[in-house]
């Protein structure tokens, strides 16, 4: 399958939902909003995952180095 360009129709489209309001499509139910209060947030680990792969990537060298 050979690679396409988007139509100008195609760019008017994505720009017109881009700049869309997006709501959801209802309030969460009291069973929902139960729920997500019992799982009391985020887990802490995943942020300090997120943190520590952050500060080994802004370090990398040689492949895969992003240039500024």
């Amino acid at each position: 399958m050979e690679p396409t360009d988007p139509t100008d129709e195609t760019r008017q489209a994505d720009a017109a939902d881009a700049l869309a309001q997006h709501d959801p499509d209802r309030a969460p139910t009291e069973d929902e909003e139960r729920v997500a209060e019992a799982q009391g947030g985020p887990d802490p680990s995943v942020s300090e995952h997120y943190e520590e792969m952050n500060r080994l990537g802004a370090h990398v060298k040689g492949e895969g180095e992003i240039e500024p």
